[in-house]
């Protein structure tokens, strides 16, 4: 027995993996089932399946929400931490056109780059949150793309 992602054929007993892993894997762009790369074909297009693995990254319809969400939390954090730093930055006179620049540019560049990132962390947060049941795990293969 090992755990999941350790090479074990979806026929034998799969462990989960931790906690750490699973988020470790989703901010490292990696399948959280077995830590596999390349699961995206194109910067916005993600695979179906991890190549793998096979585990199914939309586990229900409207899975990607989540990813939505995640995004832009993680944006307007940084836009909050942009702005409130340029404003600290540069009081008593703030000066708002390049803190405005820089805000726009946070707000818009960030949610971009960090694309990727969060559909990965998102799969992760899904699988800590409901893990892996019985036909998710039937859909798993040995390491065949689907």
């Amino acid at each position: 027995m090992g755990e999941v992602g350790s090479g074990e054929s979806a026929g034998r007993a799969l462990i989960p993996a931790s906690r750490r892993r699973l988020l470790w894997r989703g901010l490292t762009v990696r399948c959280p089932v077995c830590g596999s790369r390349g699961l995206f074909r194109r910067w916005f297009s993600m695979v179906e399946r991890c190549p793998r693995c096979g585990f199914r990254f939309e586990r229900e319809a409207g899975h990607w929400v989540g990813s939505l969400g995640l995004n832009t939390v993680i944006s307007f954090g940084a836009l909050l931490v942009t702005i409130v730093t340029g404003v600290a930055l540069t009081a008593p006179d703030v000066a708002v056109g390049p803190v405005t620049a820089v805000g726009v540019a946070v707000a818009v560049v960030l949610p971009v780059l960090i694309f990727p990132l969060t559909r990965t962390l998102w799969a992760a947060v899904d699988i800590m949150m409901r893990p892996l049941d019985d036909d998710d795990r039937a859909h798993l293969n040995d390491g065949r793309a689907h």
